[in-house]
């Protein structure tokens, strides 16, 4: 009975606080600021149309009800996330996150008094007594975690929402493979396949005048996985060039499970590329500048496309295919 008086005691001290910052518009000011707060087998050729553009999971505990209003109270009233310590408090109690403190000023968002650095212990305290659901658990993490531990394993767990692979446009969904492959094929209209080999063509009328292109994703269902291809034109320094690679519908872990091969040329010269796919873990943004991929410099692509070398037709043909697992001897 003595932590469940004491809890009720901080509460009874900070719904004061909770009524007061309802509405404030200095605190509305500071979340409409864009900041972010760091806390703790198909052979048929297919021509592909441009856009332009820890840990483990912990065994599963008995569930722990935590008061709203406790909750509550460990809610930074400025950017809403959970607060870690040190968790600051002015003179009148109210509380603030160590992020956010310095954009305030040194001045309390609640009643303007001066912060200085008061650390209300007694918060920190009562956090630390807490276990609470992975914030995953709709996405079907049933593990219940200690306050301390949470953020951590919610940056680790393999439940966590994948963002849209999409790159020809920045597009802010998440969801679970089945889910993204659904938004793909329906919002995006992206060209789905079934199989593990494939034979596209990226064609461009004067390509010499476009630095930065993407053409249209294309998926791939196989093996029981979903995999993306993407083909894109940047600038590589100084030079234009073309990168074609391959990423997986899942976590890096499943991804080095596989393996794949992209092959382009034309006028009897050839380039290979073999690799690992890379987990949509990793943006699409991350894998191209990692040159992690088949890259052609243009002028040999329009060798490639022959003709008089102002249009671009490149033909990429890949396959892909689930590395053997070799048991050990016993």
């Amino acid at each position: 009975m003595g932590m469940i008086n004491f809890l009720y005691l901080i509460i009874g001290t900070h719904l004061h606080m909770l009524s007061m910052a309802t509405g404030n518009s200095y605190i509305d000011d500071l979340r409409s600021k864009p900041e972010v707060i760091d806390l703790p087998e198909n052979e048929q050729i297919i021509d592909v149309g441009e856009h332009v553009s820890d840990t483990a999971q912990s065994p599963l505990k008995p569930n722990v009800t935590v008061s709203s209003s406790v909750r509550d109270l460990l809610e930074c009233p400025v950017c809403l996330n959970a607060m870690y310590p040190p968790i600051y408090q002015c003179s009148n109690g109210h509380t603030l996150c160590s992020g956010c403190k310095p954009r305030v000023h040194n001045r309390c968002p609640t009643c303007r008094h001066e912060l200085g650095n008061i650390r209300c212990l007694a918060l920190e305290k009562v956090a630390a007594s807490f276990e609470l659901p992975c914030k995953y658990q709709s996405f079907g993490c049933m593990g219940i975690y200690p306050y301390y531990n949470k953020l951590k394993h919610e940056s680790q767990c393999i439940f966590r929402p994948y963002n849209c692979p999409y790159a020809g446009s920045e597009c802010s969904v998440i969801g679970d493979v089945p889910y993204l492959v659904s938004h793909l094929k329906d919002d995006h209209k992206v060209d789905m396949h079934n199989g593990s080999t494939f034979n596209h063509r990226y064609v461009k009328s004067n390509p010499r005048e476009v630095e930065n292109a993407t053409w249209m994703l294309t998926v791939f269902s196989c093996f029981g996985q979903y995999f993306c291809l993407h083909f894109e034109a940047f600038q590589l320094g100084m030079a234009p060039v073309y990168i074609a690679f391959l990423r997986f519908m899942g976590d890096e872990n499943e991804a080095k499970n596989y393996g794949y091969t992209l092959e382009v040329g034309g006028n009897g010269r050839k380039m290979i590329w073999q690799g690992v796919p890379r987990s949509i873990r990793d943006s699409h943004r991350k894998v191209r500048d990692s040159f992690d991929g088949l890259i052609i410099q243009r002028n040999m692509a329009l060798f490639f496309s022959g003709g008089d070398r102002k249009e671009l037709k490149l033909r990429v043909t890949g396959r892909i295919w689930k590395e053997q697992v070799v048991p050990l001897n016993k």
